[in-house]
């Protein structure tokens, strides 16, 4: 290994580099709409990753952030919203590439079958308090 100290060797994925840091330099673009992966951690040291979109940057004083909507990989597929600034711990963002494995029509009936879920929650609770109406007015007559 080389004694320069603009030199450093890193590692990453097995594969060791050796790179110069008065060369190297990584600047991201991204814009509203851009898609991402989004690295999240869970429980103790177990990170996910789900694909996402950029909806907003928010041009804090204090705190720049990107907020990222993006689709968990449970059965439930919910839309997640995520603020990634640099105080964020536990998430990350990076541009997507690769083909997301997600399909539109897919995602659309499950969310259909959770508004239907939800529907049937209410009219049970119309039905309740329909019965209560009925059945428990006599307690309430002065």
């Amino acid at each position: 290994m080389s004694e320069d100290p603009n030199i450093r060797q890193i590692e990453i994925n097995g594969i060791k580099m050796e790179v110069d840091l008065r060369t190297v330099k990584k600047i991201e673009t991204y814009r509203v709409g851009d898609r991402v992966k989004v690295l999240v951690k869970r429980y103790s040291e177990t990170y996910e990753t789900h694909h996402g979109v950029i909806v907003a940057f928010d041009d804090f004083k204090a705190l720049p952030t990107i907020t990222v909507c993006y689709l968990s990989c449970d059965y439930n597929g919910d839309l997640t919203f995520v603020s990634v600034n640099s105080a964020s711990k536990d998430v990350e963002i990076v541009a997507c590439n690769d083909d997301v494995l997600v399909e539109k029509a897919e995602v659309l009936k499950r969310m259909q079958a959770k508004i239907d879920q939800k529907k049937a929650e209410i009219e049970d609770i119309e039905r309740k308090m329909r019965y209560f109406e009925d059945r428990f007015g006599a307690w309430f007559k002065a």
